[in-house]
């Protein structure tokens, strides 16, 4: 579960040009829930983004991850939470160029004590329907199965939560429609799936719509 507490953040605080990027939000998030947040372009929802994915913090305010709170953990104790419990995807893949399909989702085992991680990578690329790409590179394939790509490597560690940052915005609508016919599977299987949006038919698509402006959080 996911709770923030009156969290705030504050970019510049106590100069001239301070910037609010959120503004006092509380928000729940229950595991196994389908969630959007939407909003327009500078309305806070990547840096809500980054602070559910524990990629920054609050200038004030609480968040409490699976009953604990996040606060005060250091920057090894965040990247270790946040590697066994959230998976990220992003708009951009971010896939290493000259690695193989196969490499690139075995990139978050790396630090992990797990075995057989050739094993584990081949087995979440099987579950987006690409066990014949692994030994592809990017740019042999097209952008709904490098997507799929990022998709498995989020899955690779099996985390509880699965966030998405824009996950169809550069694809076209039939690779749109696959990716989040993955995504609602996942959903299925009991994982928590977040997606940042600013698409009306993507929120559309998901159990509930969380709403941000000028950092301002309300639901749909």
């Amino acid at each position: 579960m996911i709770k923030l507490k009156n969290v705030t953040k504050i970019y510049n605080e106590g100069k001239e040009n301070e910037v609010y990027g959120l503004k006092d939000v509380s928000l729940e998030i229950n595991q196994g829930e389908f969630v959007s947040i939407i909003g327009p372009s500078g309305s806070g929802k990547s840096i809500l983004m980054n602070i559910l994915g524990l990629l920054d913090t609050p200038t004030a305010g609480k968040y409490i991850l699976d009953d604990k709170p996040v606060d005060g953990l250091s920057i090894d104790e965040l990247a270790a939470v946040r590697n066994q419990k959230i998976g990220f995807v992003f708009q951009q893949f971010h896939l290493l160029d000259k690695t193989t399909a196969a490499e690139n989702v075995e990139l978050p085992l790396i630090y992990s004590d797990k075995d057989n991680i050739r094993k584990l990578a081949l087995g979440a690329l099987e579950s987006v329907g690409l066990a014949d790409r692994t030994e592809h590179f990017p740019n042999e394939l097209s952008g709904g199965q490098q997507q799929r790509v990022a998709i498995a490597r989020a899955l690779v560690n099996d985390p509880e939560i699965i966030l998405a940052d824009e996950p169809t915005g550069n694809l076209d609508s039939e690779s749109s429609n696959e990716i989040l016919t993955i995504l609602k599977r996942l959903n299925e299987q009991g994982r928590t799936i977040i997606i940042i949006t600013h698409e009306e038919s993507i929120a559309a698509q998901t159990n509930r719509i969380l709403k941000i402006v000028d950092g301002v959080v309300t639901e749909q």
